[in-house]
């Protein structure tokens, strides 16, 4: 199978900020749902540019990591970004002497981290670098430029930023390279998993398949503008229960990233889906309607699309890309444009997608038109799986950049399908062996910690 298809063990790994959020627990991101793990990338904390110039010349240095210093300052950066990110997920913040001690805690954790990836050799070139800056772009919807003009009205500083990604680049090759070959799931672990969840079917986990409309509420709404949008959301209800295609009405009312899907957020199990959404499902089956209940984001009309026991079936996608890779003939503007314009052809009947990729794509798939035949979630890099799965079936998608290049992609199919012996052994080695990555990563970071030597100098102050 080509590198494109290959699935990567998470995309990026987030810097501390996002490791200390989930310690105070898990916030609501704007669809209500729990934030992903910490393996995908964000904005790191980086000082700001525009730092009073009394701070800086009043910092300190609070610990040194083999050798290497921790400032005050940034231990106090880092700090305000957690506290900021609590406050909007109206999660109760720590004392300061907790926040501080936890905060330095990571930041000397993560320092020695990438100690020992530089004394592994691991570089991280500045192709890599942009390819990230453009996938926390994309991960925002927006692009690079405009991601660089916010960064520049808060405050931070471009380099430093750039810099933040080539180490979080770095730590998550060095996790990939250090964890991932002391996990191994045997053939007797899936099979035992397996027999007792045939003995005892309510001990694997029932899989569901919702869709959502979210009608949003602002963080500071009035009184009279949050009935308002409850009215809203009980209006969605009402069309939903009278049979209008749900689909429909998550594009034309739903305020989450997901409308463009219909609001369907996939086959998965209960663990991955947040309690509020199992609640208000609860004893409904397929095609049932329920709402409108209330997170921190807003206003949630949910609808049951499917239930089935863990592992039994899956959503497979069939699409189709013209990939273009960069090279000294050319670059990633080129490329970019080059697939808008197959796109605009295709769109407007003037060339065919099939023929275009036979003579453009640099990938495996090129002779085959770029079809990529069916595939089950987590077969792509992440980057790709998530433009694909918010397209409709016949659908372009504008040009996208993964680690392997610039993508065009057409989604043709999707189907519920149910899995083979094989397949759902394969679905449980994946879900053995995620849980065990996650223990290894856990000792490997307390590994990494003892051997560091940590010299403490003056306390945090914030």
């Amino acid at each position: 199978m080509d590198m494109t298809l290959s699935k990567a063990r998470g995309a990026l790994v987030l810097s501390g900020i996002g490791a200390l959020v989930a310690a105070w627990g898990q916030p609501a991101d704007a669809q209500g749902l729990q934030l992903p793990p910490a393996r995908t990338i964000t904005a790191p904390a980086t000082p700001p540019s525009g730092a009073a110039g009394a701070q800086r010349a009043a910092d300190f240095i609070v610990a040194v990591v083999n050798s290497e210093p921790i400032t005050n300052n940034e231990v106090r950066a880092q700090a305000q970004r957690l506290a900021q990110q609590l406050a909007q997920a109206r999660r109760p913040a720590p004392s300061q002497a907790e926040l501080g001690r936890a905060v330095l805690e990571r930041l000397i954790t993560e320092k020695a981290q990438l100690q020992l990836a530089r004394e592994s050799g691991i570089r991280i070139d500045n192709l890599a670098v942009d390819q990230a800056e453009q996938s926390v772009a994309q991960q925002n919807k927006i692009d690079v430029p405009e991601l660089r003009k916010r960064l520049a009205q808060d405050g931070i500083s471009l380099a430093p930023y750039r810099e933040s990604l080539r180490d979080q680049l770095a730590l998550m090759r060095l996790r990939e390279r250090e964890v991932d070959a002391r996990v191994r799931v045997s053939d007797l672990e899936v099979d035992q998993f397996m027999r007792e969840q045939a003995a005892n079917p309510q001990a694997g986990a029932q899989q569901i398949n919702i869709a959502q409309i979210l009608v949003a509420v602002p963080e500071n709404a009035t009184p009279e503008q949050t009935a308002a949008l409850q009215a809203k959301a009980q209006t969605a209800l009402q069309r939903a229960r009278a049979n209008e295609d749900f689909a429909v009405l998550a594009r034309e009312l739903s305020d989450a990233p997901d409308r463009a899907n219909g609001g369907q957020l996939g086959l998965r199990s209960q663990d991955r889906l947040p309690p509020l959404f199992l609640e208000a499902t609860e004893g409904l089956a397929a095609g049932g309607v329920a709402g409108p209940v209330r997170s921190g984001a807003g206003f949630h009309v949910i609808k049951v699309l499917e239930k089935s026991a863990a592992g039994m079936t899956v959503t497979q996608q069939r699409a189709r890309h013209i990939l273009l890779r960069s090279s000294p003939q050319i670059n990633e503007a080129q490329a970019r444009e080059k697939l808008s314009e197959f796109k605009r052809l295709v769109e407007s009947g003037q060339a065919d997608f099939a023929a275009l990729a036979r003579a453009n794509s640099q990938d495996a798939s090129a002779s085959q038109g770029g079809d990529l035949g069916w595939a089950n979630p987590g077969q792509f890099v992440p980057e790709f799986e998530q433009v694909m799965n918010a397209l409709q079936p016949g659908q372009i998608s504008e040009p996208l950049v993964s680690r392997f290049g610039m993508h065009l992609i057409q989604l043709q199919e999707r189907r519920i399908a149910a899995l083979s012996r094989l397949e759902q052994m394969e679905v449980v080695r994946n879900q053995l062996r995620d849980k065990k990555l996650d223990e290894a990563f856990a000792l490997w970071v307390q590994e990494v910690r003892g051997r560091a030597f940590v010299e403490f100098r003056e306390p945090v102050q914030l």
